[in-house]
C-alpha cells in the first residue's frame, strides 16, 4: 500500500524531482527562494511544500508524506481536499490507514468502479475527519446503515453528500443523519430506493432547509407526500431530479411551483402521471411571484426560472400546456445545441419550439421572401 511503503533514497529522489519539476516549472536547475538554492528534499520550506502540493496528483501527494516526519505532518495538516478514486484494489484498506493522519480534509472523493469500501472505513473516516464538508461515497455497494449513523455524529458539517448506488441504505437511517447534518446543500441520492421514501424526504424537509440540490433518479418509492414535503420544508431548492419517480403526480409539481421560487432544474423523465395541470401551474407560478421574486434578484428577474426541464416519456402531456410553459420561461431552448428543454419519446409534442427556434426557422423564409 503506498502510504505505508518504505521510501529509499531513489524514491526520495523521483519524489523530490517530480515535485521540483512542478515548483521550477521542470527546470533542471535547482530552485532559488529567499537566496538560498533548494537542492534536495529536506531543503523544502514547508510553506512552499504545501503549496507544490496542492499542484500534484493526489498519489503523489501521499507518497510525499512518508518522506519524513516533517513532510508527513506539514501535509496530513495541510491537505484539506483529497481523491482516492484511482484506487482500483485496496481502496479501504488505504482509507484505514490514511483516515486517521488527514484529519483537516474537508473534500474526499470515494468514487468506485468496483465496491471496494467498508462500514469501516467510513467509520473511520467520521472518527477522524470532523471538518469533512464534501463526500462523494458513490456506488459503494457494500455500505450499510453504520455509515449513516457514524456520518451523523463525525460529520455534522456535511454540505454535500453522494451516496447515489448505495442501495443498501435504509429510510430510518437517512433520516437519522438529517438529524444531525442540517446544513446539506447538495445531497445525490440517486438509485437509493430503499432509503429513498415518504418517510426519508419527510426528515429532509424537516431538517434541511437549506438544501439546494437534491437527485431522487429512479427512486420509485418517493410518492407525493415525501415531494410535497420537500417543497415546504426546502424553499430554496435549486435542482430536483426526480426522472422514474413513477408515483407522482401533479400535486408534486404543483407543490414545488408554489414554493420552490428559485427552481431552475427539474427532472421528470418517465413520470408519466403528469398532466397539463403541472405545467400550466408552473408556468402560472412564474406571473404569480413576479414581483417577490423580482424583490429578491434586485431586478435581475429575467435570471431566475427553469432553465432545465426533462419531460421525456410524459406521454399525456400536450402541445398547448407545454409552448405555454416553454414561452413562459425564456431559458428554456428546444433549439440545436441548447436543449435544455428535453422531450425525448413525446411524439405529440414536436410542434412545441423555443423563441430562437421559431425565429432561426423564420430567418431563411424571411430572407428568401426579400430576394422576390
Amino acid at each position: 500500500m503506498i502510504a505505508e511503503a518504505k521510501l529509499g533514497s531513489e524514491d526520495l529522489n523521483l519524489c523530490f524531482e517530480k515535485l521540483m519539476m512542478v515548483a521550477a516549472g521542470k527546470s533542471d536547475e535547482g530552485m532559488k527562494m529567499k537566496g538560498m538554492v533548494i537542492t534536495e528534499w529536506k531543503d523544502i520550506p514547508m510553506e512552499l511544500l504545501l503549496r507544490i502540493i496542492s499542484l500534484v496528483d493526489d498519489q503523489t501527494a501521499i507518497v510525499a508524506s512518508g518522506v519524513c516526519c516533517g513532510w508527513r505532518d506539514a501535509i496530513c495538516l495541510g491537505l484539506t481536499q483529497l481523491c482516492l478514486s484511482w484506487c482500483r484494489k485496496n481502496m479501504n484498506n488505504l482509507v484505514l490507514s490514511l483516515a486517521p493522519k488527514f484529519t483537516k480534509l474537508q473534500t474526499l472523493i470515494l468514487r468506485q468502479e468496483n465496491p471496494q469500501l467498508e462500514d469501516n472505513a467510513v467509520e473511520t473516516i467520521a472518527k477522524f475527519c470532523h471538518d469533512l464538508l464534501d463526500l462523494d461515497l458513490s456506488r459503494s455497494f457494500k455500505l450499510g446503515d453504520h455509515s449513516l449513523y457514524a456520518l451523523a455524529h463525525g460529520c455534522p458539517n456535511l454540505t454535500k453528500l453522494n451516496i447515489s448506488g448505495c442501495t443498501s441504505f435504509s429510510d430510518e437511517a437517512l433520516e437519522y443523519l438529517t438529524n444531525f447534518c442540517r446544513k446539506l446543500k447538495i445531497l445525490n441520492l440517486c438509485g437509493c430506493v430503499k432509503a429513498s421514501t415518504d418517510c426519508a424526504l419527510q426528515a429532509i424537509g424537516r431538517n434541511c432547509n437549506m438544501l439546494q440540490s437534491l437527485n431522487l433518479g429512479w427512486c420509485e418509492n418517493v410518492g407525493d407526500l415525501g415531494v410535497m414535503s420537500l417543497a415546504y420544508g426546502c424553499p430554496d431548492l435549486r435542482s430536483l431530479d426526480l426522472c422514474g419517480c413513477v408515483r407522482i403526480t401533479d400535486d408534486s409539481v404543483i407543490a414545488l411551483a408554489n414554493e420552490c421560487l428559485h427552481l431552475r432544474s427539474l427532472g421528470l423523465y418517465y413520470c408519466q402521471n403528469i398532466t397539463d395541470r403541472a405545467m400550466y401551474s408552473l408556468a402560472h407560478s412564474r406571473l404569480k411571484n413576479k414581483p417577490s421574486m423580482w424583490q429578491s434578484m434586485g431586478g435581475r428577474y429575467d435570471e431566475e426560472g427553469l432553465k432545465s426541464l426533462n419531460i421525456s416519456q410524459c406521454t399525456a402531456l400536450t402541445p398547448s400546456a407545454v409552448q405555454a410553459l416553454c414561452d413562459t420561461f425564456p431559458s428554456l431552448h428546444t433549439c440545436s445545441g441548447r436543449h435544455s428543454l428535453v422531450m425525448s419519446g413525446c411524439l405529440n409534442l414536436t410542434s412545441v419550439h423555443c423563441a430562437c427556434a421559431v425565429q432561426a426557422h423564420r430567418t431563411p423564409n424571411t430572407i428568401l421572401h426579400t430576394a422576390h
